[in-house]
């Protein structure tokens, strides 16, 4: 993949929450308003950056030469967990406003299936690249605009979702259905970037 194939796919056409549908739960929790959807959004970057630079590197000079590769999934999800932890305690610290604003979905970044997603997709793709090196800067390349695209989807949709409260819609159709009816119809035109690339 060449470095602008990677920017495209991981901010467009692959889409982790609008795409691969991974990550909806804060995607639907969290973008109710911008100042929290951007502050998951930093958060999520910083954990999937922060989570491939360890996890990448543990992969392929500890787990593959021990051919221990089935361990890959335990092994990330505790390096995210760590991360997760150092956010939750800088952001409760630093930030307490948005601390309150993103609540139970903060901590929740530990089983965001888009991070996990992000880390493993990582290892399948560029491992078998033909120089450590080039292949862990790809991987990171790949986690900060995975990570980029996850917060451009919970921007765009909180967006959406603002609109939609001043909207006239019926009364069956308020509150979850029309946010699940929303969210299908943003997902749907990020189809378009498909054929790009």
């Amino acid at each position: 993949m060449t470095v602008f194939g990677i920017i495209l796919s991981a901010i467009l056409t692959d889409n982790f929450v609008l795409s691969k549908f991974m990550g909806c739960c804060p995607f639907l929790g969290v973008s109710k308003e911008i100042p929290s959807s951007l502050g998951m959004g930093a958060a999520v970057i910083f954990v999937m950056l922060c989570s491939t630079a360890i996890t990448y590197p543990v992969y392929v000079l500890l787990l593959m030469p021990l051919g221990l590769e089935y361990l890959q999934t335990i092994a990330f999800i505790l390096i995210i967990a760590v991360f997760v932890q150092l956010v939750e305690i800088a952001v409760r610290r630093l930030l307490p406003p948005l601390y309150r604003a993103l609540g139970i979905y903060l901590p929740l970044i530990t089983t965001n299936c888009a991070v996990l997603g992000v880390t493993i997709l990582n290892v399948d793709l560029f491992a078998a690249s033909d120089s450590f090196l080039g292949g862990y800067l790809r991987a990171l390349l790949y986690a900060g605009c995975a990570g980029i695209g996850f917060t451009l989807a919970l921007l765009l949709f909180a967006g959406v979702r603002s609109r939609l409260e001043s909207a006239d819609i019926p009364e069956a159709f308020r509150g979850v259905p029309s946010t699940l009816i929303a969210a299908s119809i943003v997902s749907m035109s990020f189809l378009a970037f498909n054929g790009i690339g």
